[in-house]
């Protein structure tokens, strides 16, 4: 199974009848899970707390999906003891056996594809489409991370020298504290939680508190395939009261994040921290977040494609992903005809209730919406002028897709990720200023530029500084084995996932050498 070469999940194609009923059903099943509580399962034993955690549907704020526990700072610290024990056997488990459990789940996700995206659409507020492309990369990691596994384990290239034989292996690093984000809830968990798991590494698992109901649904695929207890240890509740503590304990060889840069430089600096009886320096893996600029010079191949590239890019899944388009650059001469075409555009977008698949949905929390209307009230205080929406909408937490023109280069929204619906528009006088307003924030994620100069592309390809440059497409959509991801400064330690680098991040080197004697 795992020899076979490794190919991206294909998206489903919604404008064909069957898929479309095929996900209509899946809507309707899953509900059947909103009414249940769910535990926390520390080395296979299931634990309920009298502190509970809500799970609730954005577009519909009094709906709940599930009822989780809060766990207790007891419980967290025995998920770390109980993994590091299970690490003692987990580590010894051949690296083919630990990939096949990969593979396995991979086939029973690709199977319930549906009802993963289901869950999504209600948790998160994904449409089909981004609901789908997140469970096919979840699947996409696990079959690639496993061939990446065996890969590892094969004989590594060494220089010869006479009179010695040499060898070079992975070892796993120990228990790995993996904090996924909520808004990729399958995909980046699936990608950090498996990645940690083929490596040999033992888990504690903390989702996030607005995705716990697509995490428990990765647990549960996990149990179906027989992962052994302990490898994989579930623990929900707030990061205030235990996401220090398991930071901090010294038993947690390295910690994976995915989320904002304010908690990923938190992490960092109590992860540095060396613990009593601690006997490594802590490895932190962290994506953070983006302010990612696409730049649009005067001559394009296709001016209409870079008005959608830009829109799909802006608005796919309310703006919420760390690479979003939340920064246009446009030349001065296209710049009131490029502002036109993106209200038109923006024009044609419908916001709603998920499960209806509309263009965009609501955002993740109130707090999320109060704080991205409180963006779009300070980029008006500061000159920006409101062309296409900037209001909320009734009902859930929908705001309006916000384009905001005249925007200059080192305004609050110009520089800070606001992770909403919100595109602001600046005018530059030429290519070269547009690179420069382009690299001018902490972040250094994704970018684009579209041109048909093939000058000017070469010189945004050696001096547009991200870890994911995109010429003459849209700056979101990374393909597992296609894009690897990760970007640079305040983005993050460039983890590059799905690429063919990301499992040495979990994993150490170790060089035998023995003296031949004859």
């Amino acid at each position: 199974m795992g020899t076979s070469k490794f190919k991206n999940e294909p998206f489903t194609d919604f404008t064909d009848k069957k898929n479309r009923k095929a996900f209509e059903n899946a809507l309707e099943e899953v509900r059947q899970r909103f009414n249940k509580e769910y535990p926390l399962v520390i080395g296979g034993e299931k634990l309920f707390t009298d502190d509970k955690l809500r799970s609730y549907n954005p577009s519909k704020p009094d709906e709940v999906l599930g009822t989780f526990q809060k766990a207790t700072v007891e419980q967290a610290l025995h998920a770390v003891e109980t993994a590091n024990a299970k690490f003692c056997e987990w580590k010894l488990v051949s690296p083919n056996k630990r990939a096949e459990y990969l593979f396995k789940a991979a086939k029973i996700m690709r199977k319930r594809k549906h009802l993963f995206s289901a869950m999504m659409v209600y948790e998160v507020g994904k449409n089909w489409a981004e609901a789908d492309g997140d469970t096919a990369e979840a699947i996409d990691f696990m079959e690639f991370y496993a061939r990446e596994m065996i890969r590892y384990s094969e004989d590594q290239p060494l220089t010869k020298l006479p009179g010695e034989k040499n060898k070079l292996v992975y070892l796993p690093l120990g228990v790995g504290l993996v904090i996924p984000p909520w808004n990729f809830p399958l995909a980046i968990l699936a990608g950090m939680a498996t990645a940690s798991i083929v490596t040999g590494n033992t888990v504690v698992l903390k989702p996030s508190s607005d995705s716990p109901a697509i995490a428990q649904m990765f647990v549960e695929l996990m149990e179906e395939v027989k992962l052994p207890k302990g490898v994989l240890n579930f623990v929900t509740g707030g990061g205030g009261t235990i996401g220090d503590v398991l930071v901090q304990h010294h038993l947690i060889r390295y910690i994976s994040f995915t989320g904002s840069m304010e908690v990923g430089l938190r992490i960092n600096e109590l992860a540095a921290k060396k613990q009593q009886h601690q006997i490594w320096i802590k490895r932190v893996v962290a994506e953070m977040g983006g302010k990612d600029t696409m730049v649009i010079d005067k001559d394009l191949h296709s001016f209409d494609d870079a008005v959608l590239g830009t829109i799909q890019a802006a608005f796919g899944f309310q703006g919420q992903k760390c690479s979003a388009c939340s920064r246009v650059v446009v030349d001065e001469s296209i710049y009131d005809k490029f502002c036109e075409a993106l209200v038109t555009r923006a024009g044609t977008l419908r916001v709603g209730e998920t499960k209806d698949n509309p263009n965009m949905g609501p955002v993740i929390n109130a707090a999320s919406k109060n704080k991205i209307m409180d963006y779009i009230h300070t980029a008006v205080k500061e000159g920006g002028k409101i062309i296409h929406g900037g209001n909320e909408i009734e009902g859930g937490y929908f705001i309006e897709p916000t384009i905001i023109r005249d925007v200059k280069p080192f305004d609050t929204i110009s520089q800070e990720e606001i992770f909403g619906p919100v595109l602001a528009v600046i005018k530059s006088p030429n290519f070269d200023e547009s690179l420069k307003i382009a690299n001018n924030t902490v972040f250094g994620l994704t970018g684009a530029a579209y041109s048909s100069s093939k000058k000017k592309l070469q010189k945004a390809d050696e001096e547009f500084f991200v870890g994911n440059l995109y010429l003459n497409r849209k700056c979101t959509g990374a393909l597992v084995g296609v894009h690897p991801f990760g970007g640079f400064n305040m983005s993050g330690t460039d983890s590059k996932a799905g690429g063919r680098d990301y499992l040495l991040l979990f994993m150490q080197a170790k060089l035998s050498s023995k003296k031949i004697i004859k």
